[in-house]
């Protein structure tokens, strides 16, 4: 789509008229996140962390809860607590929301939350419960 933010950043949404037919699919099972993988072995993500925010979202985050610069100490992870727990976020309320199980996540990081984490992932992309 042409001109797909002319309005500013904007976050996908259940009935966002940017998706197609595929795109929604891809979402859907998690597809989309497939080209991570790319940023995973040059080092610069983590399959497990808390998602990556755009800047212009992320100030927003911050500007209303300061803590949440704490979750760029940690590498961005292709799958988090916040997205089995939460989901997609549509607005910057549920961003924060999501953030929050991120938070919780950073300060209990271990091997064992890792593979929670990847077993739900790996659960929620299997049932298609992805937006």
């Amino acid at each position: 789509f042409e001109n797909a933010e002319k309005l500013g950043p904007q976050l996908s949404s259940e009935e966002d008229p940017r998706i197609t037919s595929w795109g929604r699919t891809m979402r859907k099972y998690r597809l989309d996140e497939l080209p991570q993988f790319v940023n995973v072995l040059k080092g610069d993500m983590s399959i497990v962390g808390p998602r990556p925010e755009r800047r212009f979202f992320f100030d927003q985050i911050t500007t209303q809860a300061p803590q949440y610069n704490y979750l760029l100490k940690v590498k961005p992870g292709i799958t988090s607590w916040g997205m089995v727990k939460y989901g997609y976020a549509e607005n910057v309320d549920e961003m924060l929301e999501r953030a929050r199980y991120d938070l919780i996540y950073t300060e209990n990081i271990t091997l064992i939350n890792d593979i929670k984490i990847l077993f739900y992932t790996l659960v929620t992309v299997l049932e298609g419960r992805g937006k």
